[in-house]
């Protein structure tokens, strides 16, 4: 399988043979980093790393560890290689010297989910798999279920029943088997892990499948090529990014790891996670100077990263104190005011995408950034999926008699 040879516990450190293990390590349930051929990719130049004539995550398919691209044609070719902007209005209201804004929301089913349902498909396909199931408070299911649906795949999603009901219904349209659970996301997991084990469906949970990370990472191979390749930075890049199970901070984290390993990058990016006060138990970790995470009792408007207890949460934990970063914790009216903020520049957020831009306010009032350090900001998804929360930040339109007089005197309140 190209340049995958095994597998490394985040934990004890031990490692597999790539048929010994499908999820977590047998010994203590750790997570599993996929390991590559470092020592041979080591000898590829840049060039020879990018397909760059590929507009996709696939570009990357030397650093991929899946045998070979699937669906000619279909939307797994097209998740990731997503815009990267640096909106001057952004900048000039923060007082910031570099800024990026990487925008998650083009992706086939507009969220960074894409990134690894394109890969766990990919490898679901590779080994035979007949389901695929995941649990999910919307996003990463329709990830799934989209990126299945492009090649006949069968999904199952198993969703809170208070997930938004825009991603309820692109479930349901892509023709995945749902499965609504009448408890929040943490239960749903567990009744999908328990599924699992009695019918032999192969999982795609973040923190539990080793090949989701891998999906994720391509977003910090994107931003070294975008960003690191082509910016004159001196000093190290400064990357936000909204937090809730822990899967796409640890994935990001793992692809600068990856380029880290094979000389790829001169300074390895500091990484901030950023979660709701209402969901922080990583929040909670940082500030205590442990390891040890604990659950909470999640509430908070953005669902996305509303989790009690992060499946990934140590990996995404070290993704920020192994990188001189940082955890933050933003309130919801925070949330709600990022979602304003970078709809004045044409991006539309949804609330756990406006999370991390939420976060890099916060950090530039604590002095945890400075203004002459270059900045890069992950909206993870589009706000169509919470019409809902949109509204709340946006307010409502007003309403008037169908005249011109009505017009003016509106112009002039």
């Amino acid at each position: 399988m190209g340049s995958f040879i095994g597998y490394c516990c985040s934990i004890c450190g031990k490692s597999f043979h790539p048929d010994e293990v499908t999820y977590t390590c047998p010994d203590d349930n750790g997570i599993l980093d996929v390991v590559l051929d470092y020592e041979k990719l080591k000898k590829k130049k840049t060039e020879d790393l990018i397909l760059t004539r590929e507009a996709s995550l696939w570009r990357y398919f030397p650093l991929i560890p899946v045998s070979g691209l699937i669906g000619e044609g279909t939307t797994l070719r097209s998740a990731g290689w997503t815009p990267t902007f640096s909106p001057p209005q952004l900048k000039d209201k923060l007082g910031v010297n570099q800024l990026w804004i990487k925008d998650e929301s083009s992706n086939p089913t507009a969220s960074f989910k894409d990134r690894a349902s394109a890969i766990l498909v990919a490898r679901a396909r590779e080994i035979g798999a007949e389901v695929i199931v995941t649990a999910s408070t919307g996003n990463a299911g329709a990830a799934l279920a989209g990126m299945s649906a492009a090649v006949g795949q069968e999904s199952v999603i198993f969703a809170p029943k208070t997930a938004p009901p825009a991603k309820i219904a692109q479930l349901l349209i892509y023709g995945a088997r749902v499965i609504l659970v009448d408890d929040n996301y943490d239960a749903a997991y567990q009744l999908s892990l328990e599924a699992t084990a009695e019918f032999g469906w192969y999982n795609r949970n973040t923190g539990y499948n080793p090949f989701t990370a891998e999906g994720k990472k391509t977003a910090a191979f994107e931003i070294w090529e975008q960003v690191l390749l082509s910016a004159d930075l001196d000093r190290p890049l400064c990357v936000f990014v909204s937090v809730g199970d822990g899967n796409i901070i640890s994935g990001i984290h793992k692809g600068f790891r990856d380029l880290d390993e094979i000389g790829q990058i001169e300074h390895m990016p500091r990484i901030f996670g950023v979660q709701s006060t209402g969901s922080a138990a990583i929040y909670n970790a940082f500030v205590s100077g442990t390891e040890e995470i604990l659950p909470v009792s999640a509430t908070t408007l953005a669902d996305s990263i509303s989790v009690n207890m992060p499946s990934d949460g140590l990996r995404a934990l070290r993704a920020a104190t192994q990188t001189a970063g940082a955890y933050l914790a933003v309130k919801d009216q925070q949330i709600l005011q990022a979602i304003s903020d970078l709809g004045e520049v044409g991006i539309f957020a949804e609330p756990a995408g406006a999370t991390a831009y939420a976060g890099l306010k916060q950090a530039l009032e604590d002095g945890l950034v400075a203004v002459d350090d270059p900045i890069l900001v992950m909206n993870t998804g589009s706000g169509l999926k919470d019409v809902k929360a949109a509204k709340q930040a946006a307010g409502d339109a007003p309403v008037i008699p169908p005249s011109l007089e009505s017009v003016k005197k509106l112009l002039t309140s």
